[in-house]
């Protein structure tokens, strides 16, 4: 009968562990599918409870506020963003082909909610992680690591007055 409760106890564990493997091998294989898997959980998951929260200080992400390239549409992506001068640099696990990010280059300007203000971005530049990582903390540079993150994006920002 112990088997059957530590078997059962320790189902959720081994979930969660298979679950953050597959995550990480995924990533930083650059699996097509496993990465739009990823996407999509995010987007209809993940991204909906971050944004309650993102932006305001001490929160864990920050938003970009972005316009469709085609449909005109604003749109709001929970972003995680490290502060370096008078630039943002926001990380991309995904890499550099995602909705966003295409929104972003082409308008060439967007905003960022961080840290409970509000900033225009723009000159969007693909730099390499090595090249900023003084700016990022030991935890950033380990997770880009993991997921085999090679490039950065880095926006210049100016404050908005509001």
């Amino acid at each position: 009968m112990w088997i059957w409760i530590a078997i059962g106890a320790g189902t959720p564990v081994c979930l969660a562990l298979a679950a953050g493997v597959f995550l990480v091998v995924v990533m930083r294989t650059g699996y097509g599918p496993g990465l739009t898997a990823v996407r999509r959980f995010n987007r209809w998951f993940t991204n909906p409870r971050a944004l309650k929260a993102a932006g305001r200080p001490g929160a864990g992400a920050s938003v970009i506020r972005h316009t469709g390239r085609s449909s005109g549409k604003v749109y709001e992506t929970p972003v995680g963003i490290t502060e370096a001068g008078d630039d943002f640099l926001i990380s991309l696990p995904y890499g550099p082909r995602t909705d966003w990010l295409a929104n972003l280059a082409a308008a060439g300007t967007a905003e960022v909610i961080h840290e409970g203000g509000v900033y225009r971005v723009s000159e969007p530049e693909l730099v390499p992680a090595a090249s900023v990582a003084r700016y990022q903390s030991r935890s950033e540079r380990l997770g880009l690591w993991l997921f085999g993150v090679d490039e950065v994006l880095r926006l210049r920002r100016t404050a908005i007055e509001r």
